[in-house]
């Protein structure tokens, strides 16, 4: 089962679902075509997140905003 999904959804509200179903997340990122890719830390938190989330799913892999280490990554100590 994949940890990662397309959401016709905002960030904002994808994140408020995930702390109100106490599901982690990994990453969340814009898409470029409107919509939020999330990647949860665990499959058990993607799949209760699908079934939630369950209108909201979209299907596409288009390019999303990359956010994580990069040149500029500091890490924590």
């Amino acid at each position: 089962m994949s940890r990662e999904m397309y959401l016709k959804l905002t960030e904002k509200f994808v994140v408020s679902q995930c702390v109100d179903e106490n599901v982690r997340i990994s990453t969340v990122s814009s898409l470029a075509s409107g919509g939020t890719r999330l990647v949860c830390m665990s499959a058990a938190g993607a799949e209760a997140m699908r079934r939630r989330l369950s209108k909201s799913l979209i299907e596409t892999d288009g390019p999303h905003e990359r956010r994580g280490p990069g040149f500029d990554f500091v890490a924590r100590t």
